[in-house]
């Protein structure tokens, strides 16, 4: 069997989680002894079996939705042959679908996050967001099969999707390598921290991810200013949606900064190895999501021995065991798709709460991440992963 995985994101192109699970993915699976072509977008990598895609040149002034979809045109023409199409976000989802028609192949989607569920991003592509809604709702509801990662996601894509059949809809989490990811606290790691100005004695809060509506670092950041003084900010934080929301983080650092010292912003992609010497070196690893379908950087962090305060929405509460490997924070959310608490400030009270709680028993933490690490092992492997997958594939084709 020949499966085409087709992605926006694929090494050295990765800025985001879906990007970590369509590598990962891909490993497992050819390890597997799968066939497997990978078609992704961006330049060509040197990697057998993987073909990357260039913008075409004739919509080089276009909307990024309808270059995204350029894009998509060629993946589909080249997907002849294949006995299985697999799309991941909806930036590959037309290219799926259209392969699917073209080549009489089924087409199986992986669900990592929905539309319907980000309207903020009509901030980033004005009329192209309608676009990507259109894209992703005709995918969804002519696949042979959807693969949500997480089953808060599973409840989202159906709510989202009503006329999706509910049996063509499975689960199979997401994954983290963690032999790749563990505890380094050796003197060259402390070394790395250090050198990003942070102080491996004194506790300390680090979040890790883009700067975007979904991953709620402004109320973070305002809950941030009501932690003990002695307590570090750490923010692995780059690839701002838009300038509007740069804008509002760079407002509110400046605003602590001028109040507190060990805020920390890196605002550049990190390799993985100084990323896990910042995990290590951390108190405790935040969450502070309004949307989020699962949180591979929930994994990572807990692979690292770093307990976890996440918001307790969508497929966070499926791997952060609340008093076991990390602390959930409640929170009631408008019903608009935005992931909006209804009352802000009591989130970020609520954040800043159990964020000092956290930070002021560095014993309990310890215990909590190592918990973490003993569950990601355990439960979140990448070969269960890639099985899982594989039993989708097989009863889409039985069908």
């Amino acid at each position: 069997m020949r499966v085409d995985l087709l992605t926006k994101e694929y090494p050295p192109n990765i800025y985001g989680g879906a990007g970590v699970h369509v590598a990962e993915l891909v490993r497992a699976l050819r390890e597997r002894g799968d066939t497997v072509q990978v078609r992704a977008f961006g330049e060509p990598v040197d990697e057998p079996d993987t073909t990357g895609y260039a913008d075409l040149p004739e919509l080089a002034e276009a909307n990024a939705a309808l270059r995204t979809m350029g894009v998509d045109l060629q993946i589909a023409q080249d997907c002849a042959g294949a006995d299985l199409v697999h799309s991941h976000t909806w930036y590959a989802n037309f290219a799926g679908q259209l392969a699917s028609m073209l080549h009489g192949v089924p087409h199986v989607v992986t669900a990592h996050s929905l539309e319907p569920l980000r309207p903020w991003k009509a901030e980033q592509l004005g009329g192209g967001y309608r676009l990507s809604s259109y894209v992703e709702k005709s995918a969804y509801e002519a696949a042979a099969a959807v693969i949500a990662v997480s089953h808060g996601m599973r409840a989202d894509v159906l709510a989202s999707y009503p006329d999706l059949d509910p049996a063509k809809v499975h689960v199979v989490h997401n994954g983290i390598d963690a032999q790749l990811w563990q505890r380094n606290t050796s003197p060259e790691a402390t070394e790395i921290v250090r050198r990003h100005g942070v102080d491996p004695e004194r506790p300390s809060v680090i979040f890790v991810g883009r700067i975007t509506r979904q991953k709620g670092l402004p109320y973070l950041l305002r809950a941030a200013a009501e932690l003990p003084p002695d307590v570090q900010l750490v923010l692995c934080a780059g690839a701002p949606d838009t300038p509007e929301i740069l804008a509002e983080v760079e407002g509110l650092v400046d605003g602590l900064r001028k109040h507190r010292t060990g805020v920390v912003w890196i605002p550049d992609m990190l390799p993985r190895a100084e990323v896990i010497a910042l995990l290590s070196a951390a108190t405790v690893f935040v969450c502070p999501s309004v949307y989020e379908p699962l949180g591979i950087v929930n994994l990572e962090a807990m692979a690292c021995g770093a307990p976890v305060v996440g918001t307790a929405t969508g497929g966070i509460p499926e791997v952060v065991a609340d008093g076991e490997t990390g602390w959930l924070v409640p929170i009631d959310q408008v019903s608009d798709g935005t992931g909006t608490p209804k009352d802000p400030d009591r989130f970020v009270r609520d954040l800043a709460d159990t964020l000092t709680t956290a930070v002021s028993d560095p014993a309990e933490a310890r215990r909590r991440g190592e918990a973490g690490r003993e569950r990601a092992v355990r439960e979140f492997g990448w070969d269960t992963v890639a099985s899982r997958t594989q039993e989708v594939y097989d009863a889409v084709l039985r069908a």
